[in-house]
């Protein structure tokens, strides 16, 4: 306690430029503010203060190690804050974006759950698979399966993913099984396509990521129908564990090219602002995170 005490009067001495003027703003005598200062500067054994009658000023030692007192003293007044605010009660208006398939089956049916449990909230889920403008848009939260980019939002991994290449059985036994990537050539690729233009596939070679061009006869905006017509054996696609996997454990959809799948595209929640966070969004990020890591949880859904 004595130690964190000196830490924060220097850094009060610090900013409001007298031992007189810190003193009033604590209501102590300025005696105690400088015996803190003598102190702190013993058992640290460096000179932070440059005192006379009429001034202070920062040695450099001072001057640096004011920023890491102001750092750490804001972190732990934003921890005070967080511990406060879930005594609280969540409440208000709670916009959700997310993508369409995902959100369908992996955060739509959580929704009256979380609901349940924060009785003054409510909510809108939006779905689409366009990347939503947060602040322009006016949501809370954004669910993205991506790789982050945009340093100007928080991003809170949800779960782990990966993308894989299946195909049904009965496909892979009237066309034979890729074993290269070059083998994607021969073989009918079902692709997605946004605004005209066809996504190519990503994987890992040779330690690197790569983007391949696939092509095939059918091509679609949704992928839902990419898979389902790869359970009906129209060719192969590559599509999102948490979307395939319950095909895979039963046999109707198979993996291949597996020596060759790229980093996944994790899941994240997104939103604009760290400081200040609403309760609401906080206690919807920290539900969904909850959730997606209970240990049968993807068993039972994917």
């Amino acid at each position: 306690m004595d130690q964190f005490k000196q830490i924060s009067t220097f850094a009060e001495v610090a900013t409001r430029g007298s031992l007189s003027a810190a003193a009033r703003a604590e209501g102590v005598a300025p005696a105690m503010i400088g015996r803190r200062l003598d102190a702190l500067e013993e058992r640290l054994d460096v000179k932070l203060l440059q005192r006379t009658t009429r001034k202070i000023a920062l040695t450099i030692e001072g001057a640096a190690f004011l920023e890491d007192c102001q750092r750490i003293l804001a972190e732990l007044e934003e921890a005070e804050t967080s511990v406060s605010e879930r005594s609280a009660k969540a409440s208000g208006q709670l916009t959700i974006s997310a993508p369409a398939g995902f959100g369908r089956q992996h955060v739509a049916p959580l929704i009256p759950t979380f609901l349940a449990e924060h009785k003054e909230v409510k909510l809108t889920l939006n779905l689409n698979d366009r990347v939503v403008d947060l602040i322009g848009e006016g949501v809370d939260v954004a669910i993205r399966i991506a790789t982050l980019s945009d340093s100007n939002l928080i991003g809170v991994k949800l779960a782990d993913n990966k993308r894989v290449v299946v195909a049904s059985p009965d496909y892979l036994k009237r066309h034979g099984r890729p074993q290269t990537l070059d083998d994607l050539h021969h073989h009918n690729c079902l692709t997605f396509s946004s605004d005209g233009s066809q996504r190519g596939w990503t994987f890992k070679e040779n330690g690197k990521n790569v983007l391949r061009k696939v092509e095939g006869n059918m091509v679609c905006n949704d992928g839902a129908v990419l898979h389902d017509w790869a359970l009906s054996g129209k060719g192969l696609a590559w599509r999102s564990m948490w979307e395939v996997g319950s095909e895979i454990e039963t046999g109707k959809l198979v993996t291949v090219l597996d020596d060759y799948n790229a980093p996944g595209n994790d899941i994240y929640a997104i939103f604009a602002q760290r400081r200040h966070l609403p309760l609401r969004i906080r206690a919807f990020v920290d539900f969904l995170r909850t959730a997606y890591s209970r240990p049968n949880y993807w068993q039972h859904k994917i």
